[in-house]
């Protein structure tokens, strides 16, 4: 028996000192997937949005230890102290990519620009190519598009100097639209994103992870931490929120509360994989000895979000604004016998169904900066929905039970999808069921 334990460790060790390295290359495979989605962004999606919105020349400014938000969108590389990605207009169909004071391999490999160099004269660069509007990543309230600095503010106007100091507008909707339109890349990797969130949350919510009367919500919210570690994943959500709601409301989230018989569970949460983040949520019943399905009033209102569902997503058209969406959308559910939620989490006394819909931009962010049928991002809101954008449809169906002595069951509905020319389609399996925990 000894023996041959000894000879299978040894035949272990021989084929993993023979293995080729080159076999399992994860690190390279993510940089080559991420660099052919940025090729194609910068070949079929800038040009586009560039003109659109009428800038001759974008400006990326990045400093060592204080890089820009789309630093992964735009290569990344080594800045040394300060660094720029200059996207010019010439007036051909390829916008001309510079990359001034920012190299390293990833950069210099990724064939994305056609200019890459440290000697420069920043000035002398844009004044050969004279632009009219020059786009900077200055933005009031959109976070990722707000990359620049008051210094490296100041100091862009002091090195470009007159007149092109005056020609600087803000790039926020250019900003915008190219990480919120997508090529055929990028929705694949995104796809794989959403379903490797939707099966982490799903095996969180069963009973190979929690244990009733003995588990707590950190427990499950730990245990899906150490799922991204194991998969080299991110999120941009922080802390997965999984929580209990209940009569009166959320009762806790992600703390030492323990998860009992009766309650029914909440995960809201994203994984990050290469440059893409998601939103989903799921939802579990913890059955009571003797039950073998939720209560009666649990499942009704659940089954009334489901219904609710259908109608938002087929309300989503492209070429309209998401405020002229959301309008769409409040009149479909109101025709089908549903009430508009005036203000969130404040469910009144109506006998039906309320609604509140907050379907906003996702992508390479939890919370993406593209068009979001949303009161939370007013400034998006105006935004004109287009075909490829990503969408987290999410909304809030609040439906009283008996069991809850006639207070709102709150069922938060949220999976992510896609819009196209034919309107909306998901990207995976979305939310059918309450999950149940034994």
């Amino acid at each position: 028996m000894r023996t041959s334990m000894a000879a299978l460790l040894l035949l272990i060790i021989c084929s993993l000192m023979a293995a080729d390295p080159c076999d399992a290359q994860e690190a390279r495979q993510r940089w080559e997937r991420l660099n052919q989605i940025r090729l194609e962004k910068f070949d079929l999606i800038l040009p586009q949005v560039m003109r659109e919105n009428n800038i001759d020349m974008w400006i990326v400014v990045s400093k060592e230890g204080h890089l820009d938000p789309l630093y992964i969108d735009l290569g990344e590389g080594y800045v040394s102290s300060i660094g720029y990605y200059i996207f010019a207009d010439r007036g051909q169909k390829r916008i001309e990519r510079a990359a001034l004071g920012i190299s390293g391999y990833r950069l210099e490999q990724s064939g994305a620009y056609d200019i890459i160099t440290g000697d420069f004269d920043l000035r002398e660069f844009i004044a050969e190519r004279d632009p009219k509007r020059i786009g900077i990543n200055m933005s009031h309230e959109i976070g990722a598009a707000d990359g620049l600095s008051h210094t490296g503010y100041q100091h862009l106007v002091k090195t470009i100097g007159s007149p092109y100091a005056e020609r600087l507008v803000s790039a926020e909707k250019l900003i915008s639209d190219f990480r919120s339109r997508r090529v055929a890349s990028e929705i694949v990797a995104f796809g794989e994103a959403c379903e490797m969130a939707r099966n982490i949350a799903e095996r969180a919510f069963s009973n190979e992870v929690i244990t009733p009367d003995v588990t707590t919500l950190e427990d499950v919210a730990w245990w899906m931490q150490d799922q991204l570690l194991q998969n080299g994943l991110g999120s941009s959500f922080g802390m997965p929120s999984v929580y209990v709601t209940g009569p009166d409301g959320i009762a806790a989230v992600s703390t030492d509360r323990i998860i009992q018989r009766g309650d029914l569970l909440m995960i809201d949460w994203g994984v990050g994989y290469l440059n893409f983040f998601t939103d989903v949520k799921r939802i579990a019943y913890v059955l009571r000895e003797g039950e073998t399905a939720p209560p009666a009033g649990i499942q009704h209102a659940f089954q009334q979000a489901k219904k609710v569902r259908p109608i938002v997503k087929n309300s989503i058209q492209a070429g309209k604004t998401a405020r002229e969406n959301l309008e769409i959308i409040h009149q479909n559910l109101e025709a089908a016998g549903f009430s508009i939620m005036k203000e969130f989490n404040k469910p009144t006394d109506t006998s039906k169904t309320e609604v509140i819909v907050g379907c906003h931009s996702v992508g390479n962010l939890g919370h993406g900066i593209g068009p979001s049928i949303a009161w939370f991002n007013p400034k998006r809101f105006e935004f004109t929905i287009q075909p490829t954008n990503l969408l987290s449809i999410e909304f809030f169906a609040y439906t009283a039970a008996d069991e809850w002595g006639g207070k709102k069951v709150r069922i938060p509905l949220e999976d992510d999808a896609i819009v196209t020319e034919r309107g909306v389609e998901w990207l995976y399996p979305v939310i059918q069921r309450i999950l149940l925990i034994k």
